[in-house]
């Protein structure tokens, strides 16, 4: 079983290995489903890691339809990460009407080689998961994550199934979002993955001792200065455990 977690800034990337993981999605702003982290962000946790190192290559949130300004960006993104020697880059361009860019993504694939290549939830967003499934193996990726096109993988479970078994061994399917103790055992039963996506988020205090109470969020009253994202290693350990007892 492979164990790839998502993380969102350094201190998350080595507590990711301390709980024993195969390999990270390294990306920036969570909020916004994950995008491009900064060169610094990237070599340093490539200097700090020896698991695989996978960075999400998404220069904005929202849709996945990209200007030429931005598929530039996203050519110059993948140079920086051969640079740093990152193990794979993660990244998804769609047409307007909901397929694979077929021709964007492989320049890009192609651009990224040596390095591994990952479709990511892009691929929820396709009209028809089929016609993808051919078009990502087609144009060289070497796996998708997943949920199945529904908010989380367990929604999705007979679709990843069914993914899983026409992609035959041709592309890794990789279940993702929503996988967490209370699911992995049967998302994993059901659909015979062999990797699986998740973050095993952990929130701590920040260590400020002087906090201003005029201000929350730089103006938004949710903010949330003081509650800092991290993974739990024990939850890693423990979700390797219960994967590893579904086979």
């Amino acid at each position: 079983m492979t164990i790839e977690i998502v993380v969102y800034n350094i201190e998350s990337a080595l507590k990711a290995q301390e709980g024993r993981a195969d390999r990270i999605e390294l990306c920036d702003n969570p909020a916004e489903g994950g995008t491009t982290p900064s060169y610094g962000t990237i070599e340093n946790v490539r200097q700090n890691l020896n698991i695989d190192v996978f960075v999400m290559i998404r220069p904005r949130g929202g849709d996945f339809q990209y200007s030429n300004y931005e598929f530039h960006s996203m050519k110059r993104d993948i140079d920086q990460c051969q640079k740093i020697s990152v193990d794979g880059v993660v990244l998804g361009i769609l047409t307007p009407d909901g397929r694979i860019d077929k021709k964007r993504c492989k320049e890009l694939i192609d651009r990224a080689r040596p390095l591994k290549v990952t479709c990511h939830r892009a691929f929820d967003m396709t009209r028809n998961p089929f016609e993808a499934l051919e078009d990502c193996i087609d144009v060289g990726f070497d796996r998708i994550l997943t949920s199945g096109q529904q908010t989380q993988a367990l929604k999705g479970i007979d679709l990843i199934a069914e993914l899983i078994k026409k992609a035959n061994g041709r592309i890794a399917i990789m279940p993702g979002s929503g996988v967490n103790e209370n699911t992995v055992q049967e998302i994993v039963k059901k659909t015979s993955a062999t990797e699986i996506h998740f973050s095993a988020t952990k929130f701590r205090e920040s260590e400020m001792t002087f906090r201003n109470p005029a201000i929350a969020g730089m103006g938004d009253d949710e903010g949330g200065e003081y509650k800092l994202r991290s993974v739990d290693p024990e939850r890693i350990k423990k979700m390797r455990t219960l994967a590893e007892q579904s086979f």
